[in-house]
């Protein structure tokens, strides 16, 4: 037979008899993957030569990539097709050849069809399939930056910060900032002034974020466990890509392959590409090294601004080829089995459309810097999104570790190119299109900052990313509200605007409470000390819940440990009000600039124990 010859001739050596090839042919047809593509990944030979030989056998041209004398721009009639184009036709001297990555049962036509023309061998070249991908990426750049940088606005004009974030607008908003934290200080300094118009917007802003992330804590204690799945089989799997977006990031670059390698999913079914900024040489060189594996790619982003995770990501997303979609920093270590639970969730959950896996802090020991970040996510990701998922609430996204139906993810826009919390955003523009939102208990193992200065240039970008996301969503307030609702609506606005406001507010209270406090000024529920007593009720009620849902954090992760951390929480919320002005400098000076986090700095060796 035809086919058992091919399936020798491309296995060479690592096949010896027609009794084995045809057992291999069924495994491949099985688990319903291209029969070479197969081969490459369960017998560990380079998808270059078995492609080669297949030319061979058939009696082809074969190339290794698509020559650089092929044209540049073809014509793609939709972009999001990209991954799965298998030809490109080309004239080369003169002559009309057709570049394909045709399968296996297409080479076998392609053999009778020559047989019987010889002439179309000279017309035809067999490359592997990830050389085509590579090929049409590299040609179609100019379209899929394009594509990166302006997807979001033609989509959703309104829910995009390069539109939404005029200096006109950036200005109001920060002088907004300045003159409500202003007030707030006259206020408390001058009981009487503003007194009655400033104690209800400071109980919004301030008490509101502080009790749901009480109720949030206390539903804890009655969320009822995830449901265990039915295992799906891994013929029942479906594809699956994986972005990893990095930016001189050579040294993870071994981490990250370690951990994509130990993911409990069919390789077959693995799509991953290491999404890498063209000026980062190094981290091109490392990745490239690593491409024998078939299940790896490498896309390469064109150097022009924005230089953001978000704008790498669109680059990179119409040649995704999976059904469902996850991005991974480049610190991180996901659980095993983390992909095969999301895929069975899904499964499970048809009109889910987004994912929120665990994130935690694996260096929590580093320092009390680390050992505060790693109780933050504890709080954050343990129990606060997931309960805002149960109640139905808009979700902020972690960076990293969120899974999504890939027609979802596109269907939405993908992410915003200028927005450097592209996470959040894409959380709250999902909650307002109706998209639904969830999480689950699978752990990603991530490395927290332990130098003030990289702490202070990631609190920084945050802090500026929230200020875009409130200020877009804020822009068309009418159109937001019939897209979220009433209590959404509300939600936001304190979630969001706490997250920015909260900080720099009970840092002031704080200063003015001890001052009073000092000053001899009595606690007691007098008129003369009725200011100082608000004060310190909001501070009380924002440290203690802030600290409770750290605390029952840690305490669900097995790390109690690094408890008595807690009482430097102040002094973090010092830091974030540091981080919350320089944040409002960059918003008018530079808003779009993304500060890059050093990963790989940590003196504790990492995927070893979440503890």
């Amino acid at each position: 037979m035809s086919s058992i010859d091919l399936v020798r001739f491309v296995l060479g050596t690592a096949c010896s008899n027609d009794r084995q090839a045809q057992g291999m042919l069924e495994q491949a047809l099985l688990a319903e993957t291209e029969p070479l593509v197969y081969f490459a990944i369960h017998l560990n030979i380079d998808e270059a030569i078995i492609y080669q030989r297949a030319a061979n056998w058939a009696g082809l041209a074969f190339s290794e990539i698509i020559p650089s004398k092929v044209p540049a721009n073809p014509l793609i009639a939709r972009v999001d097709a990209i991954a799965h184009v298998k030809t490109l036709r080309a004239k080369l001297f003169d002559r009309d050849i057709l570049f394909t990555s045709a399968g296996f049962r297409e080479i076998l036509r392609i053999r009778e069809q020559v047989l019987q023309q010889p002439d179309l061998a000279s017309r035809i070249c067999l490359v592997p399939p990830r050389a085509i991908r590579m090929g049409l990426g590299d040609r179609c750049a100019p379209l899929l930056l394009e594509q990166a940088r302006t997807r979001l606005a033609r989509q959703w004009p309104y829910a995009s910060a390069h539109l939404e974030l005029g200096l006109f607008t950036r200005i109001v908003f920060i002088l907004s900032l300045i003159a409500i934290l202003a007030l707030a200080s006259l206020a408390s300094l001058a009981p009487l002034v503003l007194h009655h118009l400033l104690v209800p917007f400071l109980a919004f802003v301030l008490l509101t974020p502080a009790l749901l992330r009480l109720f949030a804590a206390l539903s804890s204690f009655r969320s009822q466990p995830e449901p265990v799945l039915e295992p799906l089989a891994d013929l029942e799997l479906p594809q699956y890509t994986v972005l990893i977006p990095l930016r001189d990031e050579a040294h993870m670059v071994g981490q990250l392959v370690n951990a994509m390698n130990r993911l409990d999913y069919p390789k077959e079914k693995l799509d991953i590409k290491f999404v890498v900024e063209s000026r980062s040489r190094a981290t091109l060189d490392i990745v490239a090294k690593e491409l024998h594996n078939p299940i790896f790619e490498l896309v390469i982003v064109p150097d022009q601004e924005p230089h953001t995770k978000p704008k790498a990501l669109n680059y990179a997303l119409p040649m995704a080829r999976g059904e469902l979609i996850v991005v991974f920093d480049a610190e991180d270590i996901p659980e095993p089995d983390q992909l095969r639970r999301a895929a069975e969730i899904f499964f499970d959950q048809p009109g889910l459309d987004c994912l929120q896996a665990e994130l935690v802090i694996e260096n929590n020991s580093e320092n009390w810097l680390s050992a505060l970040f790693c109780a933050e996510y504890a709080g954050l990701f343990g129990l606060v999104l997931p309960a805002l998922s149960r109640w139905k609430m808009p979700l902020p996204l972690g960076g990293t570790s969120n899974h999504f139906r890939l027609q979802s993810l596109r269907e939405v826009g993908g992410w915003d190119s200028f927005n450097v919390t592209e996470d959040a955003d894409l959380g709250i523009r999902l909650s307002r299109l109706r998209y639904r939102t969830g999480t689950f208990t699978s752990r990603t193992l991530e490395e927290a900052p332990i130098t003030y200065g990289s702490w202070m240039a990631q609190r920084t970008r945050w802090m500026k990313g929230w200020m875009q996301t409130f200020i877009v969503h804020n822009r068309h307030p009418r159109q937001f509200l019939k897209d979220i609702g009433w209590k959404n609506f509300l939600i936001f606005q304190a979630f969001i605007g706490g997250l920015i406001i909260s900080a720099p507010l009970h840092s002031i209270f704080a200063l003015i409470l001890f001052v009073r406090i000092f000053a001899g000024e009595s606690l007691g529920i007098m008129p003369d000390g009725i200011w100082t007593t608000i004060l310190l009720a909001i501070l009380l009620i924002g440290y203690g819940s802030a600290i409770l849902v750290s605390s029952l954090g840690l305490k669900k992760l097995g790390l109690m440990r690094l408890m008595p951390y807690q009482l430097l929480f102040p002094i973090y919320w010092v830091l974030n009000s540091i981080a919350a002005g320089l944040a409002m400098y960059e918003l008018f000076s530079r808003p779009y600039f993304w500060a890059k986090t050093r990963h790989g700095v940590t003196r504790f060796a990492r995927g070893v124990d979440v503890k």
